[in-house]
């Protein structure tokens, strides 16, 4: 599946990318519409969602139209159906991060996944069975994270910690758009009960060096949650190297559909730990006076679950690998590296965040001089092309680097160099509308 394409005027590099964007393309039906009077979707915002080819589409239609039930309840032949598709469709996703399949658990999405873990850990110290009691976070406690989390991977733990008198530190950040580890033998220390850290920023692009953080987390005896909603859809992310003992992410960041995501935890961790939902599906036994609850994973899966959307979300991983993804990060790694020439050549464009790709994805957060982001995203929306403004739920970022919000493209697998053609044209729009045009920057 490898692309030709022409140098384009001007000298700029465009190797050939790894993945057949037309073929691919071809694959989304909406890609196939048009959008703001007849102009062709550019889109350029799947780190908000991304879109869903027919493959997974069609998985969820199947679902429902021939095997509708709830799994796991029932002996009929719908139910059996419906309870051999989810646990296949858990199987190939645990397969796809190399866990075992007890270890993964369905959430709603990557928020529901940090959740469940955060007040498992809160709901330790008045657990009634001692084994649940292990992990238990309290007052004099610590919980760290990163600048650059996402609210999602920094809510919750503000949270946790205003529950159960716990402290929360940060590692910051540097003015390039990295981590600063720099006194993290200091920030993370005896008293850290747990670690909780974005794999990728899904506003910098910056793809943090996990080792060195798994590493001093372990020294001191702390858990290490990675926030992998930016990471696991762009690239190869094998759990057991990860060294953490939490992987959450998203199904509908990685072609699946919305209102599904996944909880991956090391299965004594898991077992550790009690439930944060508790009711149907997850129980052992129940009796008036008390009741027992069934081991990982269903102890953290109460109620029915979301049935086609793990199937879809099993359709989505296939289309992954089908693709492979050491192919998928070398396209967006490309395409990363063609966008951030095009718009660092553009007077009055500032990328914030790492000015190069290394160990960066394919997430570029930038600002244009005189322009608000917002006003610079409804220019791009007129020309049909879709990118996100604001501060992408990451609000102490652009805090740090002292601007109002950024505007943000995001790559994928349908993206080719004529979608980042379309965008650095659609900037130099935006400044032709506002009048504003900077003097071109010397060499």
């Amino acid at each position: 599946m490898t692309q030709t394409v022409s140098r384009p005027a001007g000298g700029a590099h465009r190797p050939p990318l790894p993945l057949d964007v037309e073929a691919i393309r071809a694959d989304f039906p909406i890609l196939s519409r048009t959008v703001r009077d007849g102009k062709r979707l550019v889109y350029l915002d799947s780190g908000a969602t991304s879109q869903k080819p027919r493959s997974v589409l069609d998985a969820e239609r199947d679902f429902y139209e021939n095997h509708n039930a709830a799994p796991h309840r029932g002996a009929h032949q719908l139910a059996e159906e419906a309870t051999g598709l989810y646990e296949a469709a858990r199987a190939r996703i645990a397969d796809f991060i190399g866990a075992a399949v007890e270890e993964v658990v369905f959430t709603r999405n990557t928020t529901d996944a940090v959740n469940t873990v955060a007040y498992a850990l809160s709901n330790a110290a008045t657990a009634k069975e001692p084994s649940f009691r292990r992990y238990a976070v309290g007052q004099g406690d610590e919980i760290v994270v990163t600048e650059m989390e996402h609210h999602a991977n920094l809510v919750p733990w503000q949270q946790l910690c205003e529950r159960t008198g716990a402290t929360l530190r940060w590692l910051g950040l540097t003015d390039d758009g990295r981590l600063d580890l720099s006194d993290l033998g200091t920030v993370v220390n005896e008293r850290t009960k747990l670690v909780a850290v974005t794999q990728q920023s899904n506003i910098l692009g910056t793809i943090n060096p996990l080792e060195p953080i798994v590493a001093r987390a372990r020294e001191v005896g702390a858990l290490v949650l990675v926030d992998g909603a930016q990471s696991v859809p762009h690239q190869p992310v094998d759990v057991a190297a990860l060294g953490a003992d939490f992987l959450v992410f998203s199904g509908h960041k990685m072609l699946g559909p919305t209102g599904v995501g996944v909880l991956w935890g090391r299965y004594d961790v898991l077992d550790a730990l009690p439930p944060f939902l508790t009711g149907g599906s997850m129980i052992e036994v129940v009796r008036m006076e008390g009741s027992t609850f069934m081991p990982p994973p269903q102890r953290f899966e109460a109620g029915v679950p979301m049935t086609a959307q793990v199937v879809g979300l099993g359709a989505a991983v296939d289309y992954l690998q089908g693709l492979g993804m050491d192919r998928v990060q070398a396209h967006e790694e490309a395409l990363t590296a063609y966008a951030l020439e095009q718009l660092q050549a553009v007077p009055g464009v500032t990328v914030i965040g790492p000015p190069d790709t290394v160990a960066r994805g394919g997430a570029v957060s930038f600002t244009v001089e005189g322009i608000h982001p917002h006003d610079v995203g409804q220019v791009l929306d007129d020309l049909g092309i879709a990118v996100r403004v604001g501060h992408h739920c990451a609000w102490p970022v652009v805090r740090r680097y002292g601007v109002p919000a950024t505007t943000r493209a995001t790559f994928y697998v349908h993206t080719g160099y004529d979608d980042v053609d379309a965008l650095v044209e659609g900037v130099r729009s935006a400044q032709r509308f506002f009048g504003v045009t900077p003097e071109e920057a010397t060499a």
